[in-house]
């Protein structure tokens, strides 16, 4: 059949199984927005307040679901919002397709209005991007767009359409939905090589993150673990990977991960590290980080194994069918005294457990628990609250647990809320501040156009409060610029926009509130104050290692 590029945009998105599309109409994708238009009983469209909050949508979507999230956006100014969204999925490994109007083909590089080289721009923050040329390369750019998007290690895609080559027609071949590329495992010596180093440790520790969730190999990893009796941390990007209450789980690690899965991992003689990374917020000081332990690291992406830190054992390959491939090597283990000292810091940790009265980070994110279902995805944004969520929540499935790792943030969360409804259907959560909620809170405005049923915990201590603590600890308590003195009540905010809100002072009405907003079908704010002093703990400060965590401020 013979369609106009715009229709064929459209149609190959269908075909793909794209059920919506988050995006904001503009001159130079019209033709695409009049495309909608015809096919709108095939795909659904949430225009957003702004374009950054529609690429966060898209991620959101994208995370909670495991499918290709799509944005599209007009040229210039629309292109370059969706920046910070495309980077946010690009280091957190996120399948994203970006489509981009630009100006006719005739005035590429002249300046025209809303001109702008989006491809250029991205270039460094995508898997790979497309500036489309001619009208019959559409559909199959497109189709490769989505493998790339899905495959391997995932990550954003970007698709730049000239108003011309959208006007354009050609012949349009539908074809079947684009399958990912087929996982292979890691080479046999590497495997045998690394059983052999699992098998000699005497002290050995799991450490997973994000790509073991996309591989889907939360099953093996169990496995292994009870195979040779040892402890599971994981990365932020890890959470919800598997149960929180597992017996042998410790939680996050890192720079403000619990304290036995820090621990725990540096005391080990041997770090099986699952789809993730070795960054600056797990390691501290390189140079002290893990010394003694020897690296087994298995990872999709074979630029990782050894990029940040040196391993003993790099296997390059498919998490899922590497760990299918290596359990068959490994030997029963039973590790009594290493489970021991695990347990000694496990009862370390507990006993630095805040446990004050009244509302504090803890008891906050705790009362949140209670009415958390097994399905609710909670999205956070960056900043104190954020750490406060990782440490606190508790989860049963994966991909529940939505927040910006890698480029951290802040304003993420309340797109990636909306996406993260719109992909699974459940009620869904946002944990943010009072700083990162004033980011993008113009997308309370979708949220409630499309009645998104989402329950909006604003922990407001007045500050910003990561940057606060920090300027407490290193700087010499020089606030500067941190204190928000902002007049904003939320709750007439919530009001002014078509919500629901209500302020909360204490723990009884924090419950109350709480079960009011998981009742209410559309958006509603809880406003919980939090003390501006209140510090994310534990804490390895910055260039340090785990022999300087900070777990307790002295008076």
């Amino acid at each position: 059949m013979i369609l106009s590029g715009a229709d064929i945009i459209i149609r190959t998105l269908i075909e793909q199984n794209c059920e919506v599309v988050f995006g904001y109409p503009g001159g130079q994708i019209l033709n695409v927005y009049d495309s909608l238009y015809k096919y709108e009983s095939e795909i659904r469209h949430i225009l957003a307040a702004h374009e950054q909050g529609a690429a966060h949508a898209a991620d959101g979507y994208a995370r909670s679901t495991g499918k290709v999230g799509v944005v599209i956006a007009t040229s210039g100014p629309g292109a370059t919002n969706l920046v910070t969204g495309i980077a946010t999925a690009f280091l957190d490994s996120i399948p994203m397709v970006a489509i981009t109007g630009n100006v006719p083909s005739s005035h590429i590089g002249s300046d025209s209005f809303q001109e702008i080289d989006i491809t250029g721009i991205t270039l460094p923050i995508t898997k790979h991007n497309y500036f489309v040329g001619k009208v019959e390369d559409l559909a199959d750019t497109i189709r490769e767009a989505f493998r790339l998007a899905s495959s391997g290690r995932p990550g954003p895609v970007l698709i730049d359409v000239p108003k011309d080559i959208q006007i354009a027609k050609c012949e349009y071949t539908p074809a079947s939905p684009i399958e990912s590329d087929k996982p292979e495992p890691a080479k046999e010596i590497r495997i045998k090589e690394a059983a052999e180093c699992i098998n000699a440790a005497k002290r050995p520790f799991i450490y997973f993150g994000g790509g073991l969730i996309n591989a889907g190999a939360q099953e093996e990893m169990l496995e292994l673990a009870e195979l040779i009796d040892a402890p599971i941390g994981c990365s932020l990007m890890g959470l919800s990977g598997i149960p929180t209450d597992h017996p042998r789980f410790l939680g996050m690690q890192g720079m403000h991960g619990h304290f036995a899965s820090s621990m725990g991992m540096s005391h080990a003689d041997c770090i099986i590290s699952l789809g993730v990374r070795f960054n600056d917020r797990v390691t501290g000081n390189r140079e002290k980080f893990a010394r003694g332990a020897k690296v087994v690291h298995i990872d999709v992406d074979g630029a990782e194994l050894s990029k940040n830190f040196p391993v003993a054992h790099g296997l390059r390959g498919d998490v899922k069918l590497t760990m299918k491939a290596l359990l068959p090597l490994i030997n029963k283990g039973d590790h009594s005294e290493w489970q021991a000292q695990i347990d000694k810091f496990r009862e370390e940790e507990n006993s630095n457990i805040d446990r004050r009265d009244g509302i504090t980070p803890y008891s906050a994110i705790m009362t949140l628990n209670a009415h958390l279902k097994e399905n609710t995805p909670v999205a956070t944004d960056v900043g104190q609250h954020q750490m406060w969520a990782a440490q606190h929540l508790r989860f049963r499935k994966s991909r529940k647990f939505i927040s910006s790792g890698g480029l951290g943030t802040m304003g993420f969360g309340m797109g990636a809320a909306i996406g993260a409804q719109t992909g699974t259907g459940e009620h869904s959560v946002l944990v943010t501040g009072d700083g990162s909620f004033g980011m993008c809170l113009n997308e309370l405005a979708t949220a409630v156009t499309y009645k998104i049923p989402l329950v909006i915990l604003i922990m407001n201590n007045g500050v910003l409060g990561m940057v606060r603590q920090w300027q407490t600890l290193f700087f010499d308590k020089h606030y500067s610029n941190t204190v928000l003195n902002r007049k904003t009540d939320f709750v007439k905010l919530a009001e002014a926009f078509g919500a629901k809100g209500e302020a909360v002072n204490n723990l009884e009405d924090l419950d109350r509130a709480l079960e009011r907003a998981f009742a209410y079908d559309g958006p509603y704010i809880v406003e919980c104050p939090i003390e501006k002093d209140e510090f994310v703990l534990p804490m390895l400060p910055p260039g340090g290692s785990m022999e300087d965590i900070i777990v307790k401020i002295k008076d």
